[in-house]
């Protein structure tokens, strides 16, 4: 009996543990190593402070090796522009918190208003983008890594 109740006590110790050091979509990405030029564009949008907030945000994160599929002088007119980036980062965002298991095909409106594509058969890609990391859990929403940065209509 001792030894169940000192097993339940470091399992609450331990999620405790895990509450206090969570960290939000922002942190969790920039953490992870290879969301550098995510960073920049969401610091240069000025939205650090948005998905900081309380959520829950789905995000959908570009790797660095999506952007660099996007030809550096358009990047660059982007990473220039903080309304059509603010534009384009937020195309990449839904509210709630889906999970994998969750995931339908079919569309879903975006933080920014437009619609994203998603489908399922062949593995999970969302307009042109293929997930390729799935679930990586932030304590204001989850985040699903993509090949390509999603571009609204």
């Amino acid at each position: 009996m001792k030894r169940i109740i000192a097993t339940a006590a470091l399992a609450a110790i331990a999620g405790a543990a895990s509450t206090a050091y969570a960290k939000d979509v922002v942190d969790t990405a920039v953490s992870a190593g290879d969301f550098k030029t995510l960073a920049t564009a969401l610091e240069r949008a000025e939205l650090i402070q948005t998905l900081k907030g309380k959520g829950p945000f789905t995000v959908f994160a570009p790797t660095d090796a999506a952007f660099a599929k996007v030809p550096k002088a358009d990047l660059d007119a982007l990473l220039a522009d903080k309304s059509a980036l603010a534009r384009v980062l937020t195309y990449h965002v839904v509210p709630g918190n889906v999970m994998a298991r969750d995931v339908k095909a079919g569309k879903v409106t975006t933080v920014q208003g437009g619609a994203l594509s998603v489908a399922t058969e062949g593995g999970v890609s969302v307009n042109d983008a293929r997930v390729i990391k799935t679930d990586i859990v932030a304590d204001n929403g989850v985040i699903h890594v993509i090949d390509r940065v999603l571009m609204p209509n």
